[in-house]
């Protein structure tokens, strides 16, 4: 028996967290680079009552998007996409966090977009760090939205001599995420479908704790120590406000992106996280 079907790319703790929430009676069809981790993911709702399969898929490669993608439709209708794949920049190179983060993004968003149900909805997780830098001038946000996924590796502001470093990489693809975002909301409603962002701040996961530990680890703990939260998030919080936009209750919302970031963004601007302040 056919069932509806969701595409979850990125086996991590948000997206399992948002997955759990949506997914009773439905057919998970989960991604990931590395097949251990989409099958441990896939055993852990498995063994709990859902209805999930592992298979290997490179964000970063179309052909393995389009390979997912037609395993899924064997399965049922798609109705759901959940994308939490993505590499640090404490770990990955400009080069790939280029590649996997704003490319791969972008052709996932695409392709999926091609499929999905009326009535369907996605989500992919972005980042505060792409609400950090400098604004962009209008010309170059429609450049990230609009441009042809096979040329976007190729605009002038992605190349070599115009990223400084990874974390400014990671800021590049994470805008790329929201400007992709807004644009594809207009091909998707032309499905009847939605599409959103999320863009966490400092959340609880294994890949977060090797954050607290590594170079940028200090920086990690005062943000999250200076918030207005005071403290990191959990998953689960995230997973809350993912669960409405991707739930009929949510269905006025598309083509946007909401920080969940416990007011860090906000203190960074306006408050003890400017730079600068002691």
């Amino acid at each position: 028996m056919k069932k509806e079907v969701i595409i979850w790319m990125g086996a991590g703790q948000i997206g399992l967290a948002i997955v759990r929430r949506i997914a009773s009676g439905k057919k998970i069809i989960i991604g990931d680079k590395i097949l251990a981790n989409a099958q441990a993911a896939a055993n852990t709702l498995n063994t709990v009552g859902f209805d999930a399969m592992a298979l290997e898929a490179d964000l970063s490669s179309r052909e393995s998007v389009l390979s997912l993608i037609a395993e899924a439709c064997k399965h049922g209708d798609i109705h759901y996409l959940v994308n939490s794949a993505g590499v640090s920049p404490s770990q990955a190179s400009v080069e790939t966090i280029l590649k996997v983060d704003l490319y791969g993004t972008a052709i996932l968003l695409e392709e999926v977009g091609k499929v999905i149900a009326r009535g369907g909805s996605g989500v992919t997780i972005s980042s505060q760090s792409g609400h950090r830098m400098p604004a962009l001038t209008p010309e170059e946000d429609r450049l990230l939205a609009i441009t042809p996924t096979e040329e976007l590796l190729s605009l002038k502001m992605l190349q070599p001599q115009n990223i400084r470093d990874t974390l400014h990489a990671y800021q590049m693809a994470k805008r790329c995420n929201v400007k992709r975002v807004m644009a594809e909301a207009v091909k998707w409603g032309e499905r009847g479908a939605r599409i959103n962002s999320l863009s966490p701040g400092i959340i609880v996961t294994p890949l977060a704790i090797d954050e607290f530990n590594g170079p940028r680890g200090d920086f990690y703990k005062n943000m999250f120590a200076r918030c207005p939260a005071g403290r990191p998030g959990t998953a689960d919080e995230v997973a809350h406000v993912a669960e409405l936009l991707l739930d009929d209750k949510g269905a006025f919302i598309t083509g946007s992106d909401f920080l969940v970031d416990g007011g860090a963004t906000a203190s960074y601007f306006y408050g003890p996280l400017q730079p600068g302040c002691k």
